[in-house]
């Protein structure tokens, strides 16, 4: 296997789960959404995945609609730097007894690791077409777009 094809193949695993999501009904027609994303989704990602979820969950409800009424953010990464190595290379000369060194030593810091995860919460009141109120409320086929019906089925993995 090629490191390309190693790499890609690791890129791909990381994406595919990127983010997680969680519901919790309050009423017939209200949930709270509770999504965390990966370091690298960052928070605006967060709240597209959220809002993503939002119209999933409004759609398996038998909704079509639905009005975010409240929504939290918390931002829970961490960024850590790694040891690095230091190199020496150098020379030495001799001369009957005497000799020199010259040496020449470099830093290269280790890698970063990010961890944790931004956490987006929003609660939301679901509308059939047609109900009062439902006019204000944000079609959820619109909020996934055409391939609505996969995304339904599939989940939001993703933050974009």
């Amino acid at each position: 296997m090629h490191k390309t094809t190693i790499a890609a193949s690791a890129l791909a695993v990381l994406l595919s789960s990127c983010v997680q999501s969680s519901t919790m009904r309050v009423s017939r027609n209200q949930m709270i959404i509770q999504t965390s994303a990966e370091p690298m989704c960052g928070s605006v990602g967060a709240a597209k995945a959220a809002q993503k979820q939002a119209a999933v969950e409004t759609i398996k409800a038998g909704y079509d609609r639905y009005i975010i009424t409240s929504a939290a953010a918390a931002n829970n990464v961490t960024a850590t730097q790694m040891p690095g190595n230091y190199d020496t290379y150098g020379t030495i000369n001799s001369y009957g007894g005497y000799g020199t060194v010259n040496a020449t030593t470099t830093y290269t810091p280790g890698p970063i690791i990010y961890g944790g995860s931004h956490d987006q919460s929003i609660g939301i009141v679901m509308f059939k077409d047609g109900e009062p109120g439902s006019s204000q409320a944000i079609s959820a086929r619109d909020v996934l777009g055409p391939k609505w019906a996969a995304i339904v089925k599939d989940g939001v993995n993703l933050c974009n």
